[in-house]
Formats: structure tokens, C-alpha cells, sequence
């Protein structure tokens, strides 16, 4: 393998590998190399009948991981292993992949475990060792269709918790204000709650207009939200509940960013099930209603992967359906039985 760019001279320590242990286990994938990759620097262990210096680091920059793309090429190796640490493995393992490389995803934790092998290179080569011999197992990772998908509702998913975590701020100016809607509201962020909250910021004092503002179906009488709407109004107050609804607005705007990137890619994927579906569950029924579901085209182009709406199914509602999706996929042969599947998913 050739040595990348701004790499240096320093000496490279070797390992040689134990005659009886390498004489006693199988080369179940005797094309295999181990990467372990860093924030700074990538190093790549090779066979050593292979190459004359079967460990040499790479930068981490583009054009470093194009000189170990070429070299693993050169060294006629067909499946890589590396370590699932943070994010810096994704670059190299997307650029491997594309070069027609078999990435062999491996969890860190295992290696850990390994007592005397702390070092970068010591990690490599332990990590060729093992996966020349079939040692390692690896993780589950999505085909690049559904890592699109997934890399659009992960961002999701924060958003939302961004957006909760204003929720305190939101009920702590209430109750300054002398206005426990709690008591009176199962959630003051549902239609009803968001309504009365925009109608404090716009100025409206009275609360018996505020009541009003009430959905039709709520359980609440209207006598009942007018008295803990009665309170006192001070400017502060209304700056704190003003300000949060502000960022709450800002979150959700951009959660439906998330949710129009994600309906991108769901409609590239071919779907499994080209039949006419039935029309999908109303969005307000027990089983689907959700204030964070994504849209009903969302829903749709999933139910037409799948096959079935499962966002109808009791104790899945249009909210988890996605995530768990991206996650999975759509070939769930992966597991041998339903039981494996669940422990995979913990």
C-alpha cells in the first residue's frame, strides 16, 4: 500500500503473528483486512504476504481514504473490518463501499475486551486477525436506501427532544402568572393548549374568551378552564410565554423539514407491494392519533413498502413506525426467529 500524505517517517511497530495460532485456526475470509479509524488517522492492517509494510496509517481527509481504497485494490483484499467508534468510521466505510468493498461493521465493545491490545495498530491487526479467521460478528446496517431514510428521521427525533425540553419553561410561566391550565389540560401542547397559550401572547386578557378556544371534544367544561384562566397578567410573564412558544414554533417547522426530506427517498425505494392498498386509518383515531405522527404521505408511501398500514396496529402509532423502519428494513430474514429479533431490538 502506498503512504498517504503528511503521514511522516516514524517507525511502525509489527506484530508478528503466533505460528500456532495461525497455523490452528481456519482463513474463513483469508481477503481481509482491519481498519481502525480516529479522528486524525486510519490505520490499515493487511496480510502480510501481502505487502512488503502490512501496517502503514492513512490520513483522514478525502483524498487519503482514495490511497487506501487503492491500496487495499492493490493488495487484492475483497472484505474490511472496522470498529463502530463515534462517527469517524462512516466516511472510510462509505468510500470503501462505493469502491465495491464488503464492510464488516464490528462493535467495539469486543475488542475492548481483548486484554495487552490498546494501541491503534495493535487494534488493526488484532481486528484482521480475528475477521481473517471469522471471528467477528457484524452489525446490523441499512443498504444505502434506507440509511437515507434513517439519516433523515434521526434529526427528527432530536428536534422533538429539543422542543420538550421547553416544555418547563413554558408551564413555569403559567404558574407565575397565577394560571394552573394544567390542572385543567391533559397537555397544554394539544390544539387546545397551544390556542389559549398563542391567545395569552396576543394580548386577549379575558378568560372567558380564552375558554372559548376550547376543542368540542374536550372532557373539561368551559367553567372549569375559565377559572384557572383567571390570573394575573404581568409583562415578564408573557415575555417567558411568548419566547417559548417562539422556539417551539422554530422546532416544529423544522420537524417537518425533516419529515418532507424523508418522503424523498421513501419514493425512490421500489415498493414490495404493488397491489391497491386500502385506504389508510383515520389520522385522529385511538390507534393512530399522535400530535408528533409525521404526514399521512409519510404513512402512505410506508404502508405501499410494507404492504400494511402498522401504524393502525394497537401500541403502534404513526410516530415509532418510521424509526423502526429505518432501523430494520423491510427483509427481516436477518433473524432466524421472532425471538432474535426481539433481543436484537433490546
Amino acid at each position: 500500500m502506498a503512504h498517504s500524505s503528511g503521514s511522516g517517517d516514524l517507525p511502525l511497530p509489527r506484530r508478528r503473528p503466533n505460528p500456532s495460532r495461525a497455523a490452528a485456526l481456519p482463513g474463513v475470509n483469508p481477503h481481509a483486512a482491519g481498519l481502525d479509524s480516529g479522528r486524525e488517522e486510519i490505520w490499515a492492517c493487511v496480510p502480510e504476504d501481502r505487502d512488503a509494510e502490512p501496517v502503514r496509517p492513512f490520513g483522514p481527509c478525502t483524498p487519503d481514504l482514495y490511497a487506501l481504497a487503492d491500496g487495499l485494490a492493490a493488495c487484492r483484499l475483497e472484505t474490511v473490518a472496522m470498529a463502530s467508534t463515534g462517527v469517524s468510521w462512516m466516511p472510510g466505510s462509505e468510500m470503501l463501499e462505493a469502491r465495491g468493498f464488503k464492510v464488516h461493521l464490528v462493535n467495539a465493545r469486543h475488542l475492548k475486551q481483548v486484554p495487552g491490545r490498546q494501541s491503534d495498530v495493535q487494534d488493526g491487526q488484532w481486528m484482521q486477525d480475528l475477521h481473517t479467521c471469522g471471528l467477528l460478528s457484524g452489525s446490523c446496517r441499512p443498504e444505502a436506501e434506507r440509511g437515507a431514510v434513517r439519516a433523515s428521521w434521526r434529526p427528527r427525533a432530536t428536534l422533538l427532544e429539543y422542543r420538550a425540553a421547553h416544555m418547563p419553561p413554558r408551564q413555569k410561566a403559567l404558574h407565575q402568572r397565577h394560571v394552573p391550565l394544567t390542572q385543567v389540560l391533559t397537555d397544554i401542547t394539544g390544539a387546545t393548549g397551544l390556542a389559549m397559550l398563542r391567545a395569552m401572547v396576543a394580548g386577549e386578557r379575558d378568560p372567558v374568551r380564552r375558554a372559548r378556544l376550547r376543542a368540542p371534544r374536550g372532557a373539561r367544561r368551559t367553567e372549569d378552564i375559565t377559572q384557572a384562566l383567571t390570573g394575573h397578567d404581568q409583562p415578564e410573564h408573557v415575555l417567558a410565554l411568548k419566547q417559548a412558544l417562539a422556539l417551539d414554533d422554530a422546532y416544529t417547522e423544522q420537524v417537518r423539514e425533516c419529515e418532507a426530506e424523508s418522503e424523498r427517498p421513501l419514493q425512490a425505494i421500489t415498493p414490495v407491494w404493488p397491489d391497491e392498498l386500502p385506504p389508510l386509518a383515520r389520522a385522529d383515531t385511538p390507534t393512530t392519533h399522535h400530535k408528533y405522527a409525521p404526514t399521512d404521505e409519510a404513512r402512505r408511501l410506508l404502508s405501499q413498502l410494507v404492504g400494511v398500514d402498522l401504524s393502525a396496529i394497537p401500541g403502534l402509532h404513526a410516530s415509532p413506525v418510521p424509526r423502526m423502519l429505518a432501523a430494520i428494513g423491510l427483509d427481516l430474514r436477518q433473524w432466524p426467529y421472532a425471538k432474535a429479533f426481539g433481543s436484537w431490538r433490546g
